[in-house]
């Protein structure tokens, strides 16, 4: 899906196509680009090394989140996953080290043993915190290995995320399964017999007929 626009023609029409190109794509990446020849594009795929004027939108569940376009690439090719749990000093210090980078993570809690063996199965050793930067994995909290591994993995060093980003909420490693309320069976159903009515007493001899 490709739309090429000269500068002149990007107003209120084209920025409205945009949009809704946006809405109707949950969970997609919309780049706006110009190209050398001065048209400005709207793309579902990635520009040209060659663009310029390179921003991104992230859409998906319902909110639009614009990111700058090397935090975005760095977030789709390397997501972050961080495993903490309650009264981890170590978990504290990394949750901080990310946010003040703006860099975008989930945070997933330990907490159960359930929890741990999702963990274990990302690669944790059971020690926390317990981080995954892409194919990266990293078992306790140190500044400077966490730093490295998220240059390494095109994570800008000065943080761009924008203002208005706000972290989701942490979730349990190993969610319990949707509780179903219990639905009594419905009572027995009780079919009433028919009467079976009383054979005459027969005193006659057989064949013998009023």
């Amino acid at each position: 899906m490709k739309l090429a626009i000269t500068p002149r023609a990007v107003g209120a029409a084209g920025l409205g196509l945009a949009l809704l190109l946006c809405a109707t794509s949950a969970s997609a990446q919309m780049y706006r680009w110009v190209d050398a020849s001065g048209k400005t594009h709207f793309t579902s795929s990635p520009p040209p090394p060659t663009a310029r004027s390179v921003n991104q939108r992230a859409v998906g569940q319902g909110s639009t989140v614009a990111l700058p376009y090397a935090l975005a690439l760095a977030v789709r090719n390397a997501p972050v996953v961080l495993f903490t749990t309650e009264g981890c000093a170590g978990c504290e210090m990394g949750r901080s080290l990310l946010k003040k980078r703006g860099v975008p993570f989930t945070e997933k809690t330990v907490s159960t043993g359930n929890d741990d063996a999702k963990m274990k199965e990302a690669g944790g050793n059971g020690q926390l915190p317990f981080i995954t930067i892409g194919p990266k994995r990293l078992t306790g909290f140190e500044s400077s290995a966490w730093d490295n591994a998220l240059t390494a993995a095109a994570y800008p060093v000065q943080k761009m995320l924008p203002s208005n980003f706000v972290y989701a909420a942490p979730v349990p490693a190993s969610p319990p399964p949707t509780q179903v309320a219990a639905v009594a069976p419905p009572p027995p159903r009780i079919v009433e017999q028919p009467r079976k009515q009383p054979e005459e007493e027969r005193t006659a001899p057989p064949g013998f007929q009023f």
